[in-house]
């Protein structure tokens, strides 16, 4: 079993992705081949059962064999981190009790839509909190594109400064890179307990955010060995260096930015890699047609064009 998730975490975190067969049904026996793909691109933990895995659109069933099959193959490998959101605490507690059973390093936990104020999110959180076993670790999600619940700096601190398993913060805010720095700050400002801050919204601001002083990364973008060496130019002081290569691949990153969409840019090209036996997205989800198809191939190309210029090994896949 892997350490429980802590303050000192840092580097890439890929969000992982859920296999379904061509029927739509979740693919447990694809799950072996996922995550062995995820250890060899050399991450440093995974999240599973996030917005790229299609938690919504999941069963309680399936959610919890699903996150059974992945920590038995994970092994305690890398730390696992399960997204445990829902609009029912109990049903929210419930999975997080499950996760931690099975081996999970820890949960993550955004606000629920329809919190518009710090009051509310206080309350909310507070009753979140009081639900989850003591000693649970938890990551705290900001994603207001997704949730709608916007996190003041004042209230991210406080929550930090009231419940100590919150150990790990995803920020996704956007634009919010001098709140990341506010966050990033605030233990030597404000004398708030310093967390791990991983960021998202794609990996799209990467060598930004970690020039401000994230401690990782935490996406599902369809090359995570790049973000894996990206994070560890810059944890070996040559940031010039990982932005150069970022920028290699920046093209594929905002391309998978597509909201709604680049889910299945990302699945497709997770199936070409080996990763998926199929691209599938359940239902409501999106598929590619053969524009799209011919898009994403143009943009292989030219990827390997460069890397080819640079005599830079490319990856499986394109």
């Amino acid at each position: 079993m892997a350490a429980l998730l802590n303050e000192q975490a840092t580097g890439v975190y890929v969000i992982a992705a859920t296999p379904f067969t061509d029927t739509g049904a979740v693919d447990l026996g694809g799950v072996d081949r996922l995550v062995e793909f995820y250890i060899e691109e050399g991450v440093h933990g995974i999240t599973i059962l996030g917005v790229m895995g299609e938690a919504p659109k999941l069963t309680d069933s399936e959610q919890k064999a699903f996150l059974q099959a992945f920590l038995a193959r994970v092994d305690g490998r890398v730390p696992v981190i399960v997204g445990v959101s829902n609009p029912g605490i109990d049903n929210l507690a419930g999975l997080a009790k499950t996760s931690m059973d099975a081996g999970a390093a820890g949960i993550m936990v955004a606000g629920m839509p329809g919190l518009k104020t710090d009051e509310q999110i206080d309350g909310y959180f507070a009753q979140v909190m009081a639900a989850l076993e003591d000693g649970t670790p938890v990551c705290l999600q900001d994603y207001p594109p997704t949730t709608t619940v916007h996190f003041s700096v004042d209230t991210v601190n406080r929550l930090i400064g009231a419940y100590p398993d919150i150990v790990m913060f995803k920020h996704e805010d956007c634009p919010g890179h001098r709140k990341l720095s506010r966050l990033r700050t605030a233990p030597e400002t404000d004398g708030v307990r310093r967390v791990s801050i991983l960021t998202g919204n794609g990996g799209l601001y990467v060598p930004q955010e970690l020039r401000r002083g994230a401690d990782g990364i935490m996406t599902g973008f369809a090359f995570p060995g790049l973000m894996v060496d990206v994070y560890e130019a810059f944890a070996a002081g040559d940031a010039e260096a990982a932005e150069d290569l970022f920028d290699l691949y920046l093209p594929l990153i905002r391309h998978e930015q597509q909201i709604g969409f680049g889910l299945a840019l990302r699945k497709e090209t997770l199936r070409r890699r080996g990763a998926l036996a199929t691209a599938k997205a359940r239902a409501p989800g999106p598929s590619l047609d053969a524009a799209d198809v011919a898009e994403l191939e143009a943009l292989f190309g030219r990827l390997k064009a460069k890397l080819a210029e640079r005599n830079i090994e490319r990856p499986n896949g394109i």
